[in-house]
């Protein structure tokens, strides 16, 4: 039976005129609590109070109608549902099953989503993550329960994207925050491109066999694997993403690639100094390529000077600043949302992720991100700001997609 959702608690502008999904709940082709261990979740609509905007009843219907009439390609969210405790959520991830928010997608006007599944929180078969039996499960079981419903579709080309677009539906493209999983082995690359992934980082937080990540005391750079992979991942059609790879690292894969490459989720470290932003030259090298940048509202990251308790004026600080620096033509969305309390998720896996080596100016917490806190309400509020900030609609259009949409014409296979 469809879970009954309340939309009263939804925050800010979401779409009209997208369907509004066919009522299929993740994964209730299987009977829960028998076939699968079932777990109360966070719910779709409502878990914050709503964004107040301020917009003037003009600019509100603007907005609307931009959201409803473009295409909205987000470059990295967790569209998924985690457990309302969210300390429950490594037993969750055991099961292998993460819940679509089909729902919550139904309502937030995206055309297409970059969706990287449990990321570096797949531990499905053991205590340490990025492990390939976990991706494989991992992959294998949100295509099956993908296929059991009729809203959402898998993303694997250009095409594909026209087709989300036009049908009204939303797509998401699956991919990897880190390639760790390939360990040494570079056809793996074809594997997990012939099981449906589309887009790969390099490393995460830890080094790899291909290169430096973030939390690395030294960063010794695109090693002669990493080199050849980053060929491989061109040749494939597979998106390159370099959000948690360190700045040397990054630099040698723009130097190294003959496509355009991702900063799927990230900001500026002049406005924000800790490691997870990006420096000027790291930024100007991804745009140099072709490539473009998703600004990211994980909780405490994209913060500013100006605005240094989270919200989603601290992220479109970021925003402006790389408009500025690099060009609109090179500049989107990653907001990197849930459904549940991210905050939270970010204690739970501390360690897993090596967040405590990310040290920087002081900021004063928050529960949650004012405006960008869960896929539903980003891009209404996204698009809202840039309506209320001056933006024409054609540069509307581009940064909440039109932008990678452009990249993935020069990446993907045709």
């Amino acid at each position: 039976m469809a879970e009954v959702c309340d939309n009263s608690g939804v925050s800010g502008i979401v779409s009209e005129n997208r369907s509004a999904g066919d009522g299929y709940v993740a994964y209730s082709y299987l009977r829960s609590g028998e076939d699968f261990r079932s777990f109360e979740l966070a719910p779709e609509f409502g878990r914050v109070p709503a964004y107040q905007a301020g917009l003037t009843t003009d600019q509100g219907q603007r907005a609307r109608t931009l959201l409803d009439d473009s295409m909205v390609i987000s470059l990295h969210d967790h569209p998924v549902r985690f457990p309302l405790r969210m300390e429950q959520t490594p037993e969750y991830n055991r099961t292998g099953r993460q819940h679509a928010a089909y729902a919550g997608l139904a309502a937030s006007g995206m055309t297409v989503v970059f969706d990287n599944m449990m990321d570096g929180t797949a531990c499905v078969t053991g205590n340490a993550p990025w492990r390939w039996d976990d991706i494989i499960t991992d992959l294998g079981m949100r295509q099956a329960d993908l296929a059991h419903q009729h809203h959402v579709m898998t993303v694997c080309t250009v095409a594909d994207i026209d087709e989300a677009y036009r049908t009204g539906r939303v797509g998401l493209v699956f991919g990897l925050e880190a390639a760790t999983p390939i360990e040494n082995e570079l056809d793996r690359l074809d594997v997990l491109y012939g099981l449906g992934l589309r887009q790969i980082g390099i490393a995460y937080s830890d080094a790899n066999s291909l290169g430096s990540g973030l939390a690395e005391p030294v960063d010794g750079g695109l090693t002669a694997f990493g080199h050849r992979a980053v060929t491989r991942m061109n040749q494939l059609g597979l998106a390159v993403d370099l959000s948690h790879s360190a700045d040397r690292t990054a630099l040698d894969v723009c130097r190294q690639t003959t496509k355009p490459v991702f900063m799927t989720h990230a900001g500026a470290r002049a406005v924000w100094d800790i490691p997870r932003m990006k420096p000027d030259d790291v930024l100007r090298a991804v745009a140099e390529t072709g490539g473009v940048i998703g600004m990211s509202a994980a909780p405490h990251t994209t913060l500013s000077a100006a605005h240094p308790k989270h919200c989603i004026e601290s992220v479109m600080d970021h925003f402006s600043y790389c408009v500025d620096l690099i060009g609109i033509e090179h500049v989107a969305f990653g907001p990197d949302t849930l459904y549940g309390d991210h905050v939270m998720l970010h204690k739970i896996f501390a360690r897993l992720l090596s967040l405590g080596a990310f040290r920087g100016p002081a900021f004063d917490p928050v529960e949650y991100v004012d405006g960008l806190e869960n896929p539903t309400e980003n891009f209404g509020n996204i698009i809202g700001w840039l309506v209320s900030h001056g933006y024409d609609d054609d540069a509307i259009r581009a940064v909440v997609g039109g932008n990678i949409y452009r990249a993935l014409q020069a990446i993907w296979v045709a």
